[in-house]
């Protein structure tokens, strides 16, 4: 976890060299590479070759967490609060299944619980 946490911390520096560059278009930029470098890595799955395996899987985690920094900027999202909310859904999910749920119905209940949290949002912006 030392070395998620670490590339974070460089995601983040790279987000201030992005604020001042003119190439980066933010989260969009490094949702399409993102795509890019899933392609690669399903190219050297067939190659046998763990290290550039390693280093493609390493490429893709390093869009992903520029897009999150990106996205923290242009959406006000909070890394932690995507973190919580993945931990929370599988850890869900698994432990249903562990007790014999089904997972599209702990899905189910997921999306119907997600809809709420957002129209209690909304209603609460609204007022506001």
């Amino acid at each position: 976890m030392k070395h998620f946490e670490t590339l974070l911390l460089i995601a983040r520096r790279k987000a201030v060299i992005d604020s001042d560059s003119k190439w980066s278009e933010g989260a969009r930029t490094y949702l399409g590479e993102m795509n890019n470098e899933i392609a690669e890595v399903c190219a050297e799955l067939a190659s046998g070759r763990q290290c550039y395996l390693e280093d493609e899987l390493g490429d893709v985690l390093w869009d992903y967490l520029n897009a999150l920094t990106a996205l923290e900027k242009s959406h006000r999202i909070s890394v932690e609060k995507v973190l919580q909310r993945a931990c929370r859904k599988y850890e869900e999910r698994i432990s249903g299944i562990e007790n014999g749920a089904f997972w599209k119905d702990i899905k189910a209940r997921q999306k119907m619980a997600l809809e709420l949290e957002q129209e209690h949002f909304d209603n609460r912006s609204q007022s506001e």
